[in-house]
């Protein structure tokens, strides 16, 4: 390990955004800590990835020393379909993720990036839409130098080869909106995964304010400007 890298965490690696982001993050001269709840040897290696096996209801993660993060990216998250219940979707979505930034927070790291969705909001009926709101608000108070908040629509992407549930609704929507796509409203149409991604690189190293939300127009904008 290089102690003049900065050093990454990110926290969902072997989901859709996160597989993007890694391929992202390994394209540059840092050193990133895969925080992972099991072993993933479909991440490949990497002279610049570590990955590390934690328990993200633990205070520490884990027993194993993972150095402090400059940043910190998060792309956990689920289904309620696929988690079982509310309570178990809440784990992941909220706590999981808050628990990581708190770590990492307390840690130095003083920029963070993290995938909610589109239409969160604290106050939301939708009980998906108000844990995401949930989750941004309480990231915002742990008063990151930066914090990057991404809301894409639809993602696209393959997820064969994840090891992860079929999202049966998630495949539905790609199969009926991808023709509709160009007819869509900018904020509304679906989005690539890797475009995601590369925003979300992007605006964690642009100047801006402390907390900058991008909707899935501004996503579709930043990932496409050329390096």
């Amino acid at each position: 390990m290089s102690p003049h890298m900065p050093k990454v965490w990110i926290a969902g690696a072997t989901g859709l955004v996160g597989r993007a982001l890694l391929a992202e993050l390994l394209a540059r001269p840092l050193e990133v800590h895969a925080l992972l709840r099991r072993d993933a040897p479909e991440l490949g290696r990497h002279a610049n990835l570590h990955p590390q096996r934690v328990n993200f209801g633990r205070p520490d993660l884990g027993p194993a020393h993972i150095p402090a993060p400059d940043e910190l990216y998060i792309t956990l998250g689920t289904t309620i379909a696929a988690a079982g219940s509310q309570e178990a979707f809440r784990e992941v979505d909220f706590d999981a993720v808050l628990h990581v930034a708190r770590v990492a927070r307390a840690g130095g790291a003083r920029r963070c990036a993290v995938v909610s969705a589109m239409g969160a909001a604290p106050s939301s009926r939708v009980f998906y839409n108000r844990v995401k709101g949930e989750m941004e608000q309480a990231l915002m108070g742990l008063h990151f130098k930066r914090l990057v908040i991404a809301r894409p629509a639809l993602l696209l992407g393959e997820r064969g080869g994840l090891g992860q549930p079929h999202r049966a609704g998630e495949a539905w929507g790609q199969r009926l909106l991808r023709p509709l796509s160009p007819l869509l409203p900018a904020r509304w149409r679906p989005i690539q995964a890797d475009t995601v991604a590369r925003a979300l690189t992007l605006a964690l190293h642009q100047d801006g304010p402390a907390v900058q939300v991008l909707e899935s127009d501004a996503l579709q904008n930043l990932g496409a400007l050329p390096s």
